[in-house]
């Protein structure tokens, strides 16, 4: 594939695409968002079995024998920039992008049998701003299969059948999968900025665990993860950019001010220009990142690094100009803006943030200080 085809949707994804989004925009609307948000349950459970069981979005990664499509994270990041669109309530990037790119690596092929087919849901428990690259503290300590530790921060941790733990043991790192209804596993909500998709404190005293990989096998599948889960987190961020630029375009083609509408200012006109042209950057880079972990280019680690750096910023932008240019409304509760921006400021906090990766990224390619 050629580096233009690398940033080129097929045809299949334009079709899951569309698949994705009658779905999201019929079950995601902002008055359920709401309403779900100020419960205990903020994650859409149907809406996770319609997207597992009847899609099948969370084994596009998976290979056949698996359970999975057999496509790759190509797709899968057409499915993340949906979920931005419409900031959906589900544990898509905890289970079907971090757990699953670690049970990839590891050849965990039950367990990723039954992720791929939405029988069970998972989430690696590490930090959700823990940077791809960088090594990873091992607050959770391992005494044969027996767990005791903190996992801080954890993503899509609150409803995970299956908590994959990276523990430190006496002959080094092991790769966990437990049962996170077990006695010894407690659950403790964070106070997110998101709350639609709040992060969990994993506590184990005494919980077990299957090891699944040890030593280096075991680092691999995490840095695996967080380098996926970081390149996948771009698309999600350029569809949350999409939805705020095209409603806030909408709106002010309608709202007047002066007797005209106030899209027809110059100001504004000028400002939504420039976010469009910043916005088909990070498609460019959101894609070329999605095309490097599908095919395992050893450009990946830059392609990552560049896509986080601008997707995360602009992601932000767009999100504030949202707010601002719809006016008085677009500071409420009652409208969506403040969901956006809300996740976009989240994600530019997680997997390391804009800056963290620009200084990755000058390493990478041997930038001086």
């Amino acid at each position: 594939m050629s580096a233009i085809e690398h940033l080129l949707y097929t045809e299949d994804e334009s079709e899951l695409r569309s698949g994705i989004r009658d779905l999201l925009t019929e079950r995601v609307t902002l008055a359920a968002l709401l309403a779900r948000i100020e419960t205990n349950e903020p994650y859409d459970p149907k809406l996770w079995r319609v997207l597992t069981e009847q899609i099948g979005a969370a084994g596009l990664a998976v290979d056949e024998a698996h359970g999975g499509s057999g496509a790759s994270w190509r797709e899968t990041a057409v499915v993340m920039e949906e979920l931005g669109r419409s900031v959906a309530p589900t544990a898509f990037l905890g289970s079907a992008v971090l757990a699953t790119a670690a049970l990839r690596v590891v050849h965990a092929g039950a367990l990723l049998a039954d992720l791929a087919g939405g029988r069970r849901s998972a989430t690696l428990a590490v930090p959700f701003a823990s940077v791809p690259g960088a090594r990873l503290p091992y607050p959770v300590r391992a005494g044969g299969d027996v767990l005791t530790g903190t996992a801080s921060s954890v993503v899509d941790a609150g409803t995970a059948d299956v908590l994959v733990v990276a523990a430190e043991a006496a002959g080094g790192p092991v790769l966990y999968a437990v049962d996170a209804d077990q006695r010894g596993v407690e659950r403790r909500p964070v106070v997110s900025l998101d709350l639609t998709r709040p992060l969990t404190d994993i506590v184990l005293t005494g919980a077990t665990g299957t090891a699944l990989a040890r030593g280096e096998r075991a680092e691999a599948a995490v840095a695996t993860a967080f380098t996926t889960g970081a390149a996948l987190l771009a698309s999600e961020q350029l569809g949350i950019a999409e939805y705020c630029l095209e409603s806030t375009v909408a709106y002010m083609k309608t709202r007047n001010q002066f007797g005209r509408p106030v899209g027809s200012f110059q100001g504004p006109k000028h400002r939504l220009a420039a976010l469009w042209v910043s916005i088909t950057q990070a498609r460019a880079v959101a894609r070329y990142a999605a095309a490097c972990v599908a095919s395992d280019d050893p450009d990946t680690a830059v392609a990552v690094a560049v896509a986080q750096a601008h997707c995360s910023e602009i992601a932000v932008r767009a999100a504030e100009e949202c707010v601002q240019l719809h006016g008085g409304i677009g500071f409420t509760w009652e409208h969506h803006a403040h969901l956006y921006l809300k996740r976009a400021k989240a994600d530019a906090l997680a997997f390391g943030t804009p800056d963290r990766h620009r200084a990755i990224l000058a390493r990478l390619v041997d930038l001086p200080a």
